[in-house]
């Protein structure tokens, strides 16, 4: 071999080298850049998955109230659902009341009375089942909440705001005002 050919295989073989060198390094970058690539997928992909995980908690809460929501109106619904029957039997209670006031009967009318009483008695039980009550009036103080003054007296025996007849009688269905009472107020 002459000087030339080691000459020029020196070269090709610095040359291989280099090249060999050089497509490492590529294949290094090539590496590092599907790396830094694949950090930016993973943080994207994490990024989405904490916002979905969020969006989940927000709609598993949503559901949570709702399903608390309709709970509450369900209880509220059974709680107040003789509300309008209530309503409309109270006249027809007050009606029976007055009749039973009536004074001066003979014995056949007071035996009528007597069965009315009854069945006025049997009433007010099926109401006070259903939590319909009857507002405590007559030596209460005035309550605008559970009470409607019609009238006003002055009396120095009795304090002021309390109230001293009951005009019409008022109901609440459990602590709902379904009728106030009409009432006569001390000044």
């Amino acid at each position: 071999m002459t000087e030339k050919d080691k000459e020029t295989q020196i070269e090709e073989n610095v040359e291989n080298e280099t090249t060999n060198e050089e497509q490492e390094i590529e294949e290094k970058v090539d590496e590092i850049n599907q790396v830094e690539e694949l950090k930016k997928e993973l943080n994207i992909i994490t990024e989405e998955k904490d916002k979905l995980y969020d969006r989940l908690i927000r709609i598993q809460a949503e559901f949570d109230n709702f399903k608390k929501r309709t709970q509450k109106e369900k209880v509220a619904e059974r709680k107040y659902k003789s509300e309008d029957l209530a309503t409309e039997l109270l006249p027809a209670l007050d009606n029976f009341e007055r009749a039973l006031h009536i004074e001066d009967v003979n014995d056949e009318i007071k035996g009528f009375l007597d069965g009315m009483s009854m069945i006025y008695r049997q009433l007010i039980d099926v109401l006070e089942g259903q939590e319909i009550t009857k507002i405590e009036t007559v030596g209460k103080k005035f309550d605008p909440n559970l009470h409607h003054a019609v009238m006003q007296v002055e009396d120095d025996t009795v304090d002021s705001d309390v109230i001293v007849e009951e005009l019409q009688k008022g109901y609440m269905l459990a602590d709902r005002v379904i009728r106030p009472a009409m009432v006569k107020v001390n000044k």
